[in-house]
Parts: structure tokens; sequence; C-alpha cells
């Protein structure tokens, strides 16, 4: 059976840098970093830094919607599909009789409603706990909300890859078109995990800074003084259609793929998922003109993802654009990597490839083609590369 080209034909964006295409589209190329001090949480608990949505209400994207019990990642989500669907040109009453694939992931549970119904049963006793909790805070809930928004028949999916959620969303919704079993896929991936419980296990694992000094300077992709990442919120979703459908494409997805790492070696299953993705899309590494790097400025998972760019790209590695949006926007954990692909897909039809904000010190075990300013670059085909803390990773290719 014939395998079906597959486009992107709307984008959504929920991110620190912006909602909304436009909005992305400006302040994404700007060498600017939205992360900051989150102060909401409990005195005496230290400081805490990360990357928030500022101002986001889903009543404006999303007519008679009720957020008052609604996860804060699953309204993202909701807000994002709305905005791709638009996108794309239609309403998600246009697509009630096509049954419609509705693929989100995300890296975490709703632990809003989860720190909630802990904090009440600590308080109140454990019969004041919110039962509903436990089915409100499934990663399956957001698809399963944006389905019935949508309203008949489809199909909803909640995927959950830790870090590679989103972009794995997109990947499965990309091999289904292809594949004649969908037509149209609302795809992508949310997040929102600033709170109090995963942030405080986030920064003692060493994977959230602890220090309030200039927080818009901590999150350093690929840069000689770079620590660790900095945790971010946000959301991205796309619309997949088959090549036939009539709209005109972002960008066509030409490969996708997956690997996981094996014991010892973080990102060695990355570089089999990017030469599996490079196969798929029958390209040659030569022929890739741009990565956006899943980068989330620590220390070791930056050297171990170049390492396997290395490995995969060669010499030709020194001179392609390579950029990571973490110092912009922090890391969103499973919305990531559906941001990237999004960015991605604007950057192929504007040529333009984003900053990598904050980089500014080279590092010899990073030796990679970087900039902390847009460049204006006409290219054909994009990578995309995703790395989880479970030992996931995946990579999808985009082209013109």
């Amino acid at each position: 059976m014939k395998r079906r080209r597959v486009k992107i034909t709307g984008i959504g964006f929920v991110t620190p840098a912006g909602i909304g295409r436009e909005e992305f589209l400006l302040k994404i190329q700007e060498p600017v970093s939205r992360v900051g001090t989150i102060k909401r949480f409990p005195e005496g608990a230290g400081a805490f830094v990360g990357a928030e949505v500022k101002g986001f209400k889903l009543e404006r994207y999303v007519r008679g919607s009720n957020s008052r019990r609604m996860a804060r990642h699953t309204q993202f989500a909701l807000a994002a599909a709305q905005l791709a669907v638009s996108d794309a040109g239609y309403s998600f009453s246009a697509l009630r009789n096509r049954g419609a694939l509705v693929m989100i992931g995300a890296t975490l549970m709703d632990f809003g409603a989860i720190n909630k119904s802990i904090d009440l049963a600590l308080e109140e006793g454990p019969l004041s706990a919110n039962p509903t909790s436990v089915v409100s805070s499934m990663v399956s809930g957001i698809s399963a909300a944006v389905g019935e928004v949508i309203g008949g028949p489809t199909r909803t999916v909640g995927l959950q890859t830790a870090c590679c959620s989103g972009l794995d969303s997109i990947g499965q919704a990309y091999e289904m078109i292809a594949r004649g079993e969908a037509d149209i896929a609302i795809c992508g991936g949310t997040e929102a995990p600033l709170h109090f419980h995963p942030m405080v296990e986030f920064r003692m694992l060493g994977l959230a800074p602890g220090n309030p000094e200039h927080p818009e300077r901590q999150c350093r992709p690929f840069d000689l003084w770079r620590t660790t990442g900095v945790i971010g919120e946000g959301a991205c979703v796309v619309v997949l259609e088959s090549e036939e459908a009539p709209a005109a494409p972002y960008a066509y997805v030409s490969g996708y793929s997956y690997a996981s790492d094996s014991p010892g070696n973080s990102c060695d299953g990355l570089l089999a998922a990017m030469r599996a993705a490079a196969s798929n899309a029958g390209l040659r590494a030569g022929e890739i003109e741009s990565v956006s790097a899943w980068g989330p400025g620590h220390k070791a998972l930056d050297a171990a993802e170049t390492r396997a760019m290395q490995e995969f790209f060669g010499s030709q590695l020194a001179e392609l654009p390579v950029a990571s949006l973490k110092g912009a926007i922090g890391n969103p954990l499973g919305a990531a990597g559906a941001i990237q692909v999004g960015c991605a897909a604007l950057g192929l039809r504007c040529s333009f490839i984003p900053p990598t904000v904050n980089w500014a010190h080279p590092d010899p075990a990073c030796p990679l083609n970087l900039s902390s300013r847009t460049r204006y670059v006409t290219h054909k085909n994009a990578m995309i590369n995703a790395h989880g803390l479970t030992a996931n990773n995946s990579c999808l290719l985009l082209s013109k």
C-alpha cells in the first residue's frame, strides 16, 4: 500500500513566548528569555525559577468553556487545538463528522488537582480529599476533553512518553495518516508542571535551579557555563492532513522514529532515532539543513546530545545551523517537542532559525553552529530532536 504524504496545515501555540501563531512568531525571534521567579509557593521553601504562560484565560480562545475545574494542561491543549483548527481553516463543529484523530501527549498528570486534594486531606481529614482528582488528572483526559468539544465520532489517544510525549504524538499521528488509517489529526503536547509538587522534586533532582538571582540567565543551552535546565509550561497543537487536503502546508512531515537509550549511555537512542527518521524520510545527513535540538541547558544532557549529533552528521555538523528554544521558554517537558515542531514549521515557511537564547560562551564539549540571534536562512529540511529522562528519544523531520 502506497504511503501518503502528510502535511501540517494549522498550528496553535500557548507558550511563555506568546499565544497564537503571530505572537509566537514575533517573540520567538527575539533574543529574550521568558524565565522568571515563581513566588506563589510556600514561604520558607526556597527559591523557584520557571517559565510561565502569563495572562492565560481559556475563555478567550474557546467559547462556552468552563475552566474552573479543568486541569491547566488541559486548558492549554484546548486553546492550542482551537487556534490550530482555526489556522487550518476549520471549526470544531466542522470536524464533527470527519472521524478526526485527537492525540495529545503530556509527561505529568495534573499535579494541581493532586496537590489540592492532598492538602485538603492533611488539613481537614481524609474524607475531605477530592475523589474526582484521580480521574481528572489523567493524561488521557486531555485528548478526551478536545474530543468532547469537537463532538461526534472522534478517536482520542493520550500519549505519555516522558519529555518526548508531544513529539511522539505528532509522529504517531503522522504514521496513521501516512498509512491511510486517518485523514486528519489534531495532535501535539501540553504541560503545566509549575506547582509546588513536582517543582520541589525537580529542584532536589538538580533539574531546576534553586538560585533566584538573574533567573532570565539561568537556562543556557550548550553554553560553557550552563548548569541545569529550567522547567516551563505551555502547549502546541498542530493539524495534520493527508496530501489530498486542499489547505496549503506549512511543511510536510517527512520522517519520524524513536528509540530508547541503552543502560548508562545517554542519547545513544537519539542517534538511533535520528538514523531511522532520516531513513524513513529518504534523506541523507547532508540533506538536513537545520536542527531544532533538545538542548535543555543541562551540563551532561547537552553534551550527550551533541555527541549523538556528531556521530550522525560527522564533519558537516560544524556548518549546520543548530538551535534550542529552552533558553527562551524553559523546558515544558512533554510540550517541548511539539513546540519545536511548530516553530520549525514556521521556520521553513518564513526562512528563519530561532536564537539559542543565553548561549554566549562556546563549550568544547558542544562544538555546534549556534547563535544567540535569529538567523534568516532559506532551508528545505529540518530535524527536531527530543529526549526524555526515562531514556526515551524521538526524532522528526520536516520538509518544504
